[in-house]
């Protein structure tokens, strides 16, 4: 049986989740576009690298916590577990990523650093992507 009030909430649950999706879009394109670019070119590079290294974890940890509230608060099974895996990788990142492109910035294994960090970067792009897709596909069911 319809229920308008169920349905209603269902509904702005949805909205919630959909602005906490646009949230972490606008801070993962404010980051690459206006952050990085600034921080490497008028910091020091012992100052800038002091910065990524503080900055990345909360970076990673807050889009990995609000992307699973936004994936519980979903209705639809998509963007629920869509939401759910980019909450895993932001995880991943911060967890298992991270600690090993700062251990080889330490250790100066350049390859291995170029490599891990060309990972992250995708991964971050990536995940850019999917949330962009899941916001259309979201609205679009509406």
């Amino acid at each position: 049986m319809f229920n308008p009030i169920t349905t209603s909430f269902r509904i702005m649950l949805n909205q919630i989740s959909d602005l906490i999706t646009a949230a972490n879009v606008g801070i993962m394109l404010f980051f690459s576009a206006v952050v990085a670019p600034t921080v490497f070119t008028v910091l020091p590079a012992e100052w800038s690298a002091a910065f990524v290294r503080k900055f990345f974890p909360r970076y990673f940890w807050f889009l990995g916590i609000t992307s699973a509230i936004a994936a519980a608060l979903h209705k639809l099974p998509l963007v629920q577990t869509s939401l759910g895996l980019c909450a895993l990788v932001f995880f991943f990142s911060v967890l298992w990523l991270t600690p090993r492109i700062n251990l080889a910035r330490d250790n100066k294994a350049t390859q291995t650093f170029n490599r891990l960090h060309y990972a992250s970067v995708g991964l971050n792009l990536l995940l850019l992507a999917v949330m962009i897709w899941l916001l259309i596909k979201s609205v679009m069911a509406a």
